[in-house]
């Protein structure tokens, strides 16, 4: 692949962007000296309100600081889960068609053998990584892969010239072994390539950003592509001491409290449309049904999910300060998600299953957050951090899908915006390879085309919104299943979290999806529903009911 001078539609869509940035001094013409860097940082299973700038209570300045002088996207989504996400984040296809239309951990015996079922990336479809490789960018990772655990599909094969990676879905945050237990393979850690174990002093967001620190300085004068996908705040909840002491007490009021204050604050913010409805929904458990112990300990879990949102934002300070400190900050495009919508994840089941799982829950409460102690905080924070849309990981209503999104650019003419306008994960690789100049059509060799669209006329003024009110989007994973056009979703969820039966709404006026339509509206309902079967006959997708997030549970 070659850098290809900006066409005509190109040049038109980046007309404003151009006229300013070229203010400041920055040019997006094609020659490598002068395209910009990319830095794209994921966390994992990180909840839509977790962050300060959209509503959060915990302290996260330096996210802050970017989402005030850059773009926040309060209607952004992702999959429902990692690694999808993170196939669709680094190729813009769909995961269906990327090797990962289910988990590689939970493809069912229906699914195994067929097309898009490999549990691993697809080795036809380009990453992100190996297009601007081969245009002549630097490109390094630091963090969670979870796209292939095989030698030729490590991240240094797929595009990554300097790459330290965890190859799992998960890890004992300060490297304790034990977890994953030994009966799934244990943690694998590879750098460029090759299996290397970790210090003893490891804490994985600092470790991660070390490691992206020492690659960054390594520059050779070519511009970068720079991941950071952190495992923070996945399970098991593990904190520096420090930075959970600051919470302390901070969730003693309980789940619906901060449920109700992070929607006040997203309305104070403009997150949030004015009428949008806010009742909790029935899948929140009573604070008050909880005894003085048990509300005690699931405050304890809070504290410590917060510590570790609080130490990555630290981390995310240090690469900025870095990038500052080196004079590479203003020709760097910045871009913040999350891979789904907040875990509900409960452990007990998973101990039941998986021979050698790890105590859950050891010693006592003041001990948690260290690396002996095995914790996840459940479906009711989860839901906290979700509102005011419904459920969270794992379930294709929006609480499972949307992602806070901060775009940072200096010169942006949407600096300092909050946008809802529609965009998915899909979008992001086809928006960085035009703002390199990178033809993002099918290329020699690439057996499936960029399916995503770049956001780049939406962030340069051209356009008001992303994509066009006629597109259509499609979700499916573990047989939850949904359809959108423009405002109107129709979406399909299994109880206990959803009614097993087709259901229809409308998110600009019911953003929390409590208020099904399919009667009111037969002509849309039957619409939805022709386009869902020809987006499951498209993505060949072999339906498995699978309930991975029962809200029953603590």
């Amino acid at each position: 692949m070659s850098v290809l001078p900006f066409t005509a539609a190109r040049r038109a869509a980046c007309r404003a962007l151009a006229c300013i940035l070229g203010c400041v001094g920055i040019s997006l013409a094609a020659a490598a000296d002068e395209r910009p860097n990319f830095l794209l940082i994921l966390a994992d299973d990180m909840g839509f309100s977790d962050v300060g700038a959209f509503g959060g209570e915990i302290a996260t300045p330096h996210l802050d600081q970017l989402a005030a002088s850059g773009l926040r996207m309060s209607n952004f989504h992702a999959t429902p889960t990692c690694s999808p996400t993170r196939a669709e984040l680094l190729t813009g296809v769909d995961h269906h068609l990327a090797g990962l239309a289910n988990m590689a951990e939970l493809i069912t015996d229906a699914q195994r053998g067929k097309p898009g079922y490999l549990g691993y990336l697809d080795e036809g479809v380009l990453t992100v990584a190996e297009r601007l490789s081969a245009a002549g960018y630097r490109t390094v990772m630091s963090g969670k892969w979870h796209l292939g655990k095989q030698a030729q599909q490590d991240p240094h094969r797929r595009g990554f010239e300097s790459a330290f990676a965890l190859l799992e879905g998960g890890h004992n945050h300060f490297g304790k072994p034990g977890m994953p237990p030994a009966s799934l393979g244990g943690a694998n850690y590879t750098e460029n390539g090759e299996p290397v174990g970790i210090p003893e002093q490891f804490y994985s967001s600092d470790y991660f950003t070390d490691k992206l620190l020492a690659f960054l300085d390594e520059g050779d004068g070519r511009p970068f592509f720079a991941y950071l996908p952190f495992t923070a705040p996945h399970w098991p909840l593990h904190a520096p001491a420090a930075n959970t002491a600051k919470y302390r007490g901070r969730y003693d009021a309980g789940w619906e409290v901060l449920r109700a204050q992070r929607v006040a604050k997203q309305a104070e913010l403009g997150l949030l449309a004015a009428n949008a409805p806010v009742q909790s929904p029935q899948t929140l458990r009573d604070w008050d049904s909880l005894g003085p112990d048990q509300q005690r300990e699931q405050a304890r879990k809070m504290e410590i999910y917060a510590g570790m949102v609080d130490r990555m934002d630290w981390n995310i300070g240090r690469v900025v300060d870095y990038l500052k400190q080196t004079g590479q900050f203003d020709n760097t495009v910045i871009i913040f998600l999350s891979d789904n919508g907040a875990a509900p994840d409960t452990l007990e089941n998973m101990a039941r299953k998986v021979p050698d799982f790890p105590p859950i829950d050891p010693g006592a409460v003041k001990d948690w957050g260290g690396p002996d102690s095995l914790l996840s905080y459940g479906p009711n924070w989860a839901q906290a951090a979700t509102a005011p849309r419904r459920l969270y990981k794992s379930v294709v209503a929006e609480g499972g899908l949307i992602s806070p999104l901060i775009i940072h650019y200096g010169g942006w003419p949407r600096g300092g915006e909050i946008s809802n306008t529609f965009a998915n994960a899909r979008d992001i690789a086809p928006t960085l390879l035009e703002m390199a100049g990178v033809q993002v059509a099918e290329a020699s060799g690439d057996r499936l085309v960029v399916r995503g669209r770049s956001m780049l006329p939406y962030l340069a003024g051209e356009r008001q919104r992303v994509h066009g009110a006629d597109d259509v989007f499609g979700w499916e994973l573990f047989g939850q299943r949904a359809i959108r056009k423009n405002q109107w979703k129709l979406m399909f969820v299994s109880s206990p979290n959803g009614s097993g039966e087709w259901a229809l709404y409308n998110l600009d006026e019911d953003p929390g999806e409590t208020l099904d339509l399919s009667r009111r509206h037969p002509d849309v309902f039957n619409e939805l529903l022709s386009w869902w079967e020809e987006y499951q006959r498209r993505m060949q997708i072999v339906l498995e009911e699978q309930v991975v997030s029962p809200y029953t549970a603590m």
